[in-house]
């Protein structure tokens, strides 16, 4: 399987809004660099999620395909809200017993804030878009990775089991 690395999807989103001689990035770019952005913390989530769970040695297996794939924006987007506000009653069980430390609600935060910017860069014409909006959103991205990196292993492990796993009533 050819995992995305997070920090060649960050490099190209900067590539793409490289100031052109003479003139400025044109809005496809600054939209696709916006997007790019949200999807280098989108993939590194669920990699270290399905290495977790099925393993890193394991990602040419079938299994870890399925893992992969079954991790949806909107499952990340929900878990992310819910870190952000209050866990409810189903999930606490299953998160630290001291709740989620800054780190793990600092990457909550910016996986929220980096989703919405996206679909507002891919879906909607009515907004100009600069490039300070996009260089903006890579540094999100890359502030959101170095949190998550800096969360306690417990936190990661606990985050990553409530994206792939929804506690039942």
């Amino acid at each position: 399987m050819a995992i995305l690395n997070p920090e060649h999807l960050f490099e190209q989103a900067k590539k793409l809004v490289e100031v052109p001689v003479g003139g400025r990035p044109r809005q496809a770019d600054i939209r696709r660099a916006i997007s790019t952005a949200y999807y280098g913390t989108f993939h590194a989530t669920v990699t270290a999620a399905t290495d977790m769970y099925v393993g890193a040695t394991k990602r040419v297996n079938s299994q870890y395909g399925l893992v992969y794939r079954s991790v949806s924006h909107q499952r990340l987007r929900e878990l992310c809200e819910k870190v952000c506000k209050s866990l409810p009653a189903r999930y606490v069980p299953y998160a630290p017993p001291i709740g989620f430390g800054s780190n793990i609600a600092a990457f909550a935060t910016a996986v929220v804030e980096l989703q919405q910017k996206r679909h507002k860069a891919d879906y909607d014409p009515m907004i100009r878009m600069t490039r300070s909006d996009a260089v903006a959103a890579i540094a999100t991205a890359r502030a959101a990775l170095v949190r998550y990196d800096a969360a306690s292993d417990d936190d990661r492990a606990a985050f990553l089991s409530l994206l792939l796993f929804e506690p039942r009533t």
